[in-house]
């Protein structure tokens, strides 16, 4: 059994999913593990990782304005806003979704579906840097 860890960092242009598949994909390309699993870990609170529809953007627009509806951050009732508006809002977000997921690997490659990717969900307004693992698996 192998291991191999790395980590990358996406810089975000405030709220939105930036895919990161391609970047996950390039590290157990690295790794050299043929059979095993990938966990992508999202060091932050504020953001979160879904594997979501990669091929029409309007999916992931769609997501994004859910996701505004569902915690609206012009709300009176939330009290964690040392940070700005965006602040509570965004950890809220963050628990309803996931800060890890785990990809199975066969023949040296992510099984993600046809139309899945790995994307970070960014929940606050501002640019950010966000730092993230990966750990490689298998044989």
């Amino acid at each position: 059994m192998k291991a191999h860890s790395d980590s990358l960092t996406v810089s975000t242009r405030g709220k939105g999913t930036y895919e990161i598949t391609e970047q996950v994909s390039g590290i157990v390309r690295q790794s050299g593990i043929r059979t095993g699993a990938a966990t992508v870990f999202l060091q932050h609170t504020s953001a979160s990782l879904v594997i979501f529809e990669n091929a029409d953007h309007s999916a992931r627009v769609d997501l994004e304005k859910y996701f505004e509806r569902l915690v609206p951050e012009d709300t009176d009732y939330f009290t964690h806003t040392s940070e700005g508006q965006d602040d509570s809002t965004s950890h809220i977000r963050m628990v309803l979704t996931r800060s890890s997921e785990v990809i199975p690997i066969a023949d040296g490659r992510l099984q993600l579906g046809t139309w899945q990717g790995i994307f970070l969900f960014e929940h606050r307004k501002a640019p950010h840097k966000r730092r993230l693992v990966v750990s490689v698996i298998g044989e």
